[in-house]
C-alpha cells in the first residue's frame, strides 16, 4: 500500500497506470458519511476539483467508458473523449447521446457480466472504465469482473437519505488497499478487488 499526500500533478498518471490488461475498473464518488449524491440526485453535485482531475485522468487512460443508462441520464452525460458503452435493457440512447458522432455510442444490455467484459475486449477495449451507477457497479461486482475499484471520498456530510455506491441484493466483495491519497481533504483511494471475489457475492 502506498500512502501519498498532495502528489504532483505529473505523478498521478502513474499512480493510475493498470498493472495489466484486460482490466475493469470503476470509479465512484462518495462523501464521509457515504451519499453517492447530493441534494439533485446526482454525483456531480458533491464533487469538488480534486474528485475532477482524476475522473478526466481515467478517461484519458482507458479505452472505453461503461456507464449504465439511468446515470448517463441523470448525469446529463454527453459524446466523451472515448467511445462509450451505455448499459440498458432498452436500444435507446439517453436523450444528450442521440446526437453523439456515429460510432462513438452503443447501447448494449448487461446480460452475462463475463460475456459482456469479454465482448469488449474483443474490440480492442482492454482498459474498461465504468462509471456506474450503483446498480450496474453492484451487478458487476457480484459476477467477478471488476479488477479495481478507484473511489473518492470528499470532506462533506450531508446526511439526508441518498444512494450509496452499490445499491441492490447484499454482496460481500473483499478488497485490498492499493493507494491512497489525500488532497485538500479529499481521499482518493485505489481499492484491487480481491481474486475469486465472485464466490461471496450474494445473488
Amino acid at each position: 500500500m502506498r500512502v501519498l499526500v498532495g502528489p504532483r500533478t505529473d505523478d498521478l498518471d502513474e499512480l493510475y497506470a493498470v498493472p495489466r490488461r484486460p482490466w475493469l475498473r470503476v470509479n465512484m464518488i462518495s462523501t464521509v458519511d457515504g451519499a453517492a449524491t447530493g441534494d439533485s440526485g446526482k454525483s456531480g453535485s458533491i464533487n469538488n476539483a480534486v474528485d475532477k482531475q482524476v475522473f478526466h485522468l481515467l478517461r484519458a487512460q482507458c479505452d472505453v467508458i461503461v456507464v449504465g443508462a439511468g446515470t448517463a441520464r441523470i448525469e446529463g452525460y454527453g459524446p466523451a473523449v472515448r467511445p462509450l458503452v451505455v448499459v440498458s435493457r432498452q436500444d435507446t440512447a439517453p436523450e444528450g447521446l442521440r446526437d453523439a458522432p456515429p460510432g462513438s455510442v452503443s447501447v448494449e444490455p448487461l446480460g452475462d457480466p463475463v460475456a459482456f467484459k469479454a465482448s469488449l475486449v474483443e474490440r480492442g477495449w482492454t482498459n474498461i472504465l465504468c462509471e456506474g451507477g450503483p446498480s450496474l457497479l453492484r451487478d458487476l461486482l457480484a459476477a467477478g469482473v471488476v479488477d479495481e475499484l478507484c473511489s473518492t471520498t470528499v470532506p462533506r456530510l450531508i446526511g439526508g437519505d441518498h444512494l450509496r455506491i452499490t445499491s441492490g441484493p447484499p454482496i460481500d466483495v473483499p478488497l485490498d488497499l492499493h493507494t491512497l491519497i489525500e488532497a485538500e481533504g479529499t481521499l482518493l483511494a485505489r481499492w484491487l478487488v480481491s481474486p475469486g471475489s465472485e464466490s461471496a457475492a450474494s445473488s
